[in-house]
């Protein structure tokens, strides 16, 4: 069922709305080779911009476009130019595309060098940004493959992701919001790999199972130096006991040794869990 909602005002005491000091932006189609780029305050495209750029023409679509913020500027030669204020791995990856010709852009009211880079902090710094749970979620909804894998690897494993953090950090067993973290784990343990690692989690009842938890969790059920000397079920008993001194007693032994908190919590839950008893070799 869709989830729709009208936008509406937020009602704010003592604010003071801006009355905007320029024109609105005009939307117009340009061809994107037409575009320039001033230099002076945006970067060069990196490598993983190249990446990104080969990524967004090889699955270019109209549904994922947004429009590159434009604004008229004059060039050496006293020609008329757009430059890009924001958007210029778009406006490469669609003049890349033999299969695009002209994209909308959208133009506004900066008319020298230095009204351009105010525009362009603002584009990047007045914006919420997407955390990897929405991201997750909207994937989800639009039936992305990976995405349901791992949703379905959760369901199985008696782990809800929700959907947004609770009032006061307030979660019940079994709850998280490490969807980046399971996904990884996902990508390197496989869908079932992943799923006997989570259950180790989720019989513990951690509220929530965060990112740390689950990479502590990987490193004992996957690593030759302890995997092979206890049974899931007695490492859940471990993570249970300790419910409530493991991550104090792991930022102790973090701190002492220089190790990564999750390395550190993972030695405290494996001393602390049943070990499997060795045959007895006999002496010849």
């Amino acid at each position: 069922m869709e989830k729709l909602k009208p936008i509406s005002p937020l009602r704010m005491t003592d604010l003071s709305p801006n009355a905007p000091p320029t024109g609105e932006p005009i939307c117009e189609r340009v061809d994107p080779t037409t575009l320039y780029v001033d230099h002076s305050y945006q970067r060069q495209v990196s490598e993983r911009g190249r990446k990104q750029i080969r990524k967004v023409v090889e699955q270019f679509c109209w549904t994922k476009f947004k429009p590159p913020i434009c604004a008229y500027a004059v060039d050496e030669n006293g020609a008329t130019v757009l430059k890009v204020l924001d958007g210029q791995h778009t406006a490469i990856a669609a003049a890349s595309n033999p299969h695009v010709g002209m994209i909308p852009v959208m133009i506004v009211d900066a008319p020298d060098n230095r009204a351009q880079a105010a525009a362009f902090v603002g584009q990047n710094t007045q914006r919420v940004g997407i955390t990897p749970l929405q991201l997750h979620q909207a994937a989800v909804v639009s039936g992305d493959e990976d995405a349901m894998t791992v949703e379905l690897v959760c369901s199985r494993a008696g782990i809800k992701v929700v959907t947004t953090p609770p009032a006061a950090a307030k979660y019940r067993a079994r709850e998280t919001i490490a969807i980046a973290t399971i996904s990884g784990l996902v990508n390197r343990q496989t869908a079932i790999g992943a799923r006997r690692i989570l259950e180790v989690l989720a019989n513990a009842d951690f509220a929530p199972i965060t990112s740390p938890q689950i990479r502590a969790a990987e490193l004992l059920m996957t690593h030759k130096e302890f995997n092979q000397r206890f049974d899931p079920e007695d490492l859940t008993k471990a993570m249970a006991n300790l419910y409530l001194t493991a991550e104090e007693d792991a930022k102790v032994y973090a701190h002492a040794h220089k190790l990564p908190f999750f390395k550190a919590l993972a030695i405290v839950w494996f001393r602390s869990t049943k070990k499997r008893r060795t045959p007895i070799r006999l002496v010849a």
